[in-house]
């Protein structure tokens, strides 16, 4: 209650000091005429200020088999690209710091996570023949994470990848083909695969600090529409360009082919919004998606109220 009540002051903060000319002494190299945001109402702090939460550059990674830390059915991001050694990223680290700028081969990536919406999208870091860095602004849209980049110091919407804010205003990055499973099934699959080791920062790693949150009527600092067909706001949904498939129901079949995809689901996934303990969390499963051929596609597993509020018009896949 006493954190429910914290963030509601946060919301009315947030509201008031929507304002560009503010927020211009704190990020005097950002662009603020140039935005596709329709009202800076929809944009607020959500607490910490720039770089508050701290974005990860040089990151070093152990053999999975050496990994002893992390509990079997923790979450971690999986990429896996042609050539190179996958890499599993832990979600008790991206909790902490949300983004994580690597370098895997040639292939500079960002490593994101917005707990608040659940939403964990590795992206190509290159743009028109830029290489660009991420950090944390500090600011939500509609509960989910805005990133800024460090070359120009316009803001991202991490859900979607669009710059909203400055130079890089309706830019796009490619979002990554790219998943979410659990420790045990990513060691299983990649017994001589890499993992991301604990960063030397004093972080609470392997907890929750969004205890419960998964279990909420309504998100925290989210004024907008609640899904519709009575889908619960904090219920996880399969995102695929325009369309989501509600996570429940695939958890139902098991596998669902439909739009030229086969959505796959199993067991043995911890939500790390759940308890206490990351490792701890309910079964949420591990959720894969591939082409009619077998190539995994670029998706997100993310919380139905986000998908709602950034594809008001979206297809949403809950039935045949």
């Amino acid at each position: 209650m006493r954190i429910a009540i914290f963030l509601l002051g946060l919301l009315w903060a947030g509201l008031a000091a929507a304002n560009p000319d503010q927020w211009a002494r704190e990020w005097p190299n950002t662009d603020f005429s140039r935005t596709s945001v329709e009202a800076w109402g929809e944009i607020m702090s959500g607490g910490p200020p720039k770089d508050g939460i701290p974005a990860l550059d040089e990151v070093s990674f152990i053999a999975v088999a050496d990994e002893a830390r992390i509990a079997p059915r923790e979450p971690v991001i999986v990429v896996e690209l042609e050539g190179e050694v996958p890499r599993a990223y832990p979600i008790r680290y991206l909790t902490w710091h949300e983004i994580v700028n690597d370098m895997i081969g040639t292939t500079p990536v960002a490593v994101t996570f917005c707990p608040l919406c659940n939403s964990a999208i590795v992206f190509d870091r290159r743009l028109e023949g830029r290489e660009l860095s991420f950090g944390v602004s500090g600011k939500l849209r509609n509960s989910d994470m805005v990133m800024y980049d460090r070359q120009t110091e316009s803001w991202w919407q991490q859900a979607v990848g669009v710059g909203i804010v400055g130079e890089m205003n309706g830019k796009e990055l490619t979002m990554l083909p790219v998943w979410m499973e659990s420790l045990a099934i990513f060691r299983e699959r990649n017994p001589d695969g890499l993992i991301m080791d604990e960063p030397d920062w004093r972080r609470a790693y392997g907890r929750n600090p969004y205890k419960g949150y998964d279990g909420l009527y309504r998100p925290f600092l989210y004024s907008g529409e609640l899904p519709p067909f009575d889908i619960p706001a904090l219920s996880r949904v399969i995102r695929v360009g325009e369309r989501a498939w509600p996570l429940q129901r695939l958890a139902d079949l098991g596998e669902i082919r439909e739009a030229g995809l086969v959505l796959s689901w199993q067991a043995g996934q911890a939500s790390a919004l759940d308890t206490a303990s990351i490792g701890k969390g309910r079964d949420v499963g591990n959720v894969r998606v591939r082409d009619a051929d077998g190539n995994d596609i670029a998706h997100d597993v993310m919380f139905a109220f986000a998908f709602h509020a950034f594809w008001p018009d979206g297809t949403w896949m809950v039935d045949g």
